[in-house]
């Protein structure tokens, strides 16, 4: 099995599920609270981990209370902490959410705090784990400059870049080309492409407009209707797992970090896609992100009952 390098954004979740979301102005009883670790970059660091893989989380922590929240959890699931970053002037980020217990749909407010403030140096003292590394995993969620850099200094060291890209924002065509991989679920990829993703033949047309800019691997999350997947030889819709959700906050951080879990071990992309799915799949049966991560005896456990 590969290593892999997970870079990315740790906020503390707030979470409260509530009879419906609420309109301007208006305030709602919540039925309940959760307090706990997230992040996009957390999450996904997180999923890939119990599912197998060999994880290195790099994010960065403010020296405050919720700082506390990422290290026990990461004590927890035995995840090294020795790549961790450090702010000493700001805090920690959170991540205040909202979540229909009907329809199971959120809102979300994200206040990135330090992990929105990596320097190039603090991106450079990665140098020798990036260099042990078969895959970097990275979003949108820190501070563009770092993803840049990160991204830069991966691919100079023959590094199997995947983007997730979310929170969706503009890049520049320098971030693009040559990633081995990127992840839009089918909103960010209409608005990076311009494309509506309302079929195959769309999508097909996405893929190529980032294909065009030197990816080389195209993963559209479709929700309910499955993943698309492009790749040089063959694009085809993989079936989504069929499940009754509860909460669907941190399916696609679940799916990602699966993804590059299955990879890691060697499992072709269809077959990773799958894995992916199925790790997805579990996560949105449970409340919260982190938490509704499940461990990879869970997911194989899983697919074989399909």
């Amino acid at each position: 099995m590969s290593k892999v390098t997970v870079f990315g954004s740790f906020v503390v979740d707030l979470m409260g599920r509530t009879p419906h979301l609420p309109v301007p102005g208006e305030t709602v009883k919540g039925s309940m609270f959760k307090m706990g670790p997230g992040g996009k970059g957390f999450n996904q660091g997180v999923a890939a981990h119990k599912a197998g893989a060999d994880v290195t989380m790099v994010t960065k922590l403010g020296r405050d209370t919720f700082a506390g929240v990422a290290l026990a959890a990461m004590d927890e699931l035995n995840m090294k902490k020795d790549k961790l970053l450090y702010s000493d002037d700001v805090e920690t980020g959170a991540a205040l959410i909202m979540v229909d217990e009907n329809s199971s749909q959120n809102e979300i407010v994200v206040i990135l705090g330090s992990c929105n403030t990596i320097t190039d140096e603090e991106v450079e003292s990665i140098t020798d784990e990036l260099k042990q590394s078969e895959f970097l995993l990275t979003q949108l969620e820190t501070n563009v400059s770092a993803t840049r850099k990160v991204i830069s200094l991966a691919k100079e060291l023959g590094v199997k870049v995947i983007l997730n890209t979310a929170p969706v924002q503009e890049v520049e065509d320098e971030i693009y080309d040559g990633l081995y991989m990127i992840t839009p679920n089918e909103v960010e990829a209409e608005i990076l492409t311009g494309i509506v993703i309302d079929g195959k033949e769309n999508a097909d047309k996405a893929a190529d407009w980032f294909f065009a800019k030197g990816v080389q691997n195209v993963i559209i999350t479709l929700g309910g209707r499955g993943v698309y997947v492009a790749t040089a030889e063959k694009r085809e819709i993989v079936p989504a797992y069929t499940v009754k959700a509860i909460d669907t906050t941190g399916a696609g951080d679940a799916f990602n970090g699966g993804l590059v879990a299955a990879l890691s071990e060697g499992k072709d992309i269809w077959a990773s896609v799958d894995f992916a799915n199925a790790l997805a799949a579990l996560s949105v049966q449970r409340l919260g992100t982190t938490p509704a991560m499940p461990w990879r005896e869970e997911i194989l456990r899983f697919m074989g009952e399909k």
